[in-house]
């Protein structure tokens, strides 16, 4: 009998980590705050994200062996600090190619931030260029020499004493997000790096991430959960609901307990009508 391929990955000191999404060449979890991603042989922490899943998937953890993984590589990297979508290829031959989209800003990006300050804008853009600052390794800046960076912006909800933010980054500088918005005068809640001395954890979630699968031209949309997100800090359930401006909307959520609409027979075959559907 052949056993299912586990939804969430066990890795040691750590919750099982969600799969969010899985083809023949990337799959995608949902990275929990905490974990590192610095090269493998960085081994100053215990949260080396990369050398974990590595090092799983050396000794053969049902997780891996049942998919016939060989190797994960990240294609992007998240802050230590920010949770959320995060997309590994399942071969070095992919790689490349993958990181080419991010590089050409084919992938669309989603996150949202939590503020304790308000917002002079409900939205804007922030094109502020961004540099390494020199002698402080791992902490950035906005320079005018730096490389270009672009944030857009847009407040989509409110709690007392706290903002929900969406942010949408069209290029993917190290703590992009993170410095548009303190330079907006509203840092990220928790963020004690670029000016919220608060503490606690930093709001900040990667929550979707879509694209054109570069080998079968099929649009791919993967979505984190953000309900424990915004209960946390407070908001309604209800406050967001993640789209891709280059991907049809998605159909309304069904209120209470509706049934689906029934299937609609088409030349002999049943067809699922929803408005709007769009293929996982």
């Amino acid at each position: 009998m052949l056993l299912a391929k586990p939804t969430h990955i066990p890795l040691q000191g750590s919750d099982p980590i969600p799969i969010l999404y899985e083809d023949r060449s990337v799959l995608a979890i949902d990275k929990p705050i905490g974990w590192m991603l610095v090269p493998f042989s960085w081994q100053r922490t215990s949260r080396n994200l990369q050398a974990a899943l590595t090092s799983s998937i050396a000794a053969g953890h049902f997780w891996a062996r049942s998919r016939g993984l060989t190797g994960l590589q990240h294609v992007h990297r998240l802050d230590a600090e920010t949770s959320g979508v995060l997309l590994f290829c399942k071969s070095s031959g992919g790689l490349r190619t993958y990181a080419d989209l991010f590089e050409a800003r084919r992938m669309e990006k989603v996150y949202l931030a939590v503020t304790n300050r308000k917002p002079q804008q409900e939205a804007w853009v922030c094109r502020d260029p961004i540099a390494p600052v020199e002698g402080d390794y791992g902490r950035m800046e906005l320079d005018e020499a730096g490389k270009e960076a672009e944030t857009a912006f847009r407040v989509i909800g409110t709690s007392p004493g706290r903002y929900l933010i969406e942010a949408r980054p069209v290029t993917g500088r190290t703590h992009q997000i993170r410095l548009h918005l303190a330079a907006a005068d509203c840092p990220i809640e928790g963020d004690e790096l670029y000016g919220d001395p608060t503490g606690g954890l930093m709001g900040l979630r990667a929550t979707g991430l879509a694209y054109l699968d570069p080998f079968t031209r099929k649009p791919v949309a993967i979505r984190a959960p953000v309900d424990r997100f915004l209960e946390g800090f407070g908001f309604s359930r209800d406050a967001f609901r993640c789209e891709f401006r280059s991907l049809p909307p998605r159909p309304p959520r069904p209120s209470g307990d509706q049934p689906p609409p029934p299937p609609t027979k088409r030349k002999g075959r049943n067809v699922q009508k929803i408005a709007g559907h769009q293929p996982k």
